[in-house]
């Protein structure tokens, strides 16, 4: 499948996605083209699939009647995205013409912070 990683998707997670093709948007020359004008150049350019930490595309845009998947990460942050591989290349693997995936990234709880008398 080739898929297009927006430019706030981690470069190191083309890695994971073992029989795909991967390329980033920035390496286009597409790094100021937003939600429904990537999806637009993207299908136009037979990418299969875009892979995006933008979470409000999915209010912004209708993927009816699109050629293309888009598959939300909850998070840009390698050392959280790290721990969801799995749940990241199962959407990627399962995408099919018009389908959306998010995938949950919650942070991590913060510390309590404690006063020391």
């Amino acid at each position: 499948m080739l898929i297009l990683f927006d430019q706030n998707v981690p470069r190191r997670l083309r890695r994971f996605l073992v029989g795909h093709e991967v390329r980033v948007s920035a390496d286009l020359g597409w790094a100021t083209l937003r939600n429904g004008v990537l999806l637009a150049a993207a299908e136009s350019n037979g990418y299969e699939l875009v892979l995006t930490a933008e979470q409000n595309i999915r209010y912004q845009q209708n993927l009816s009647g699109r050629k293309i998947a888009l598959v939300v990460l909850g998070s840009n942050l390698w050392p959280l995205l790290k721990e969801h591989l799995p749940e990241i290349t199962a959407a990627v693997n399962d995408s099919r013409v018009g389908s959306y995936a998010f995938i949950e990234v919650p942070l991590p709880p913060k510390p309590k912070y404690q006063r020391n008398s």
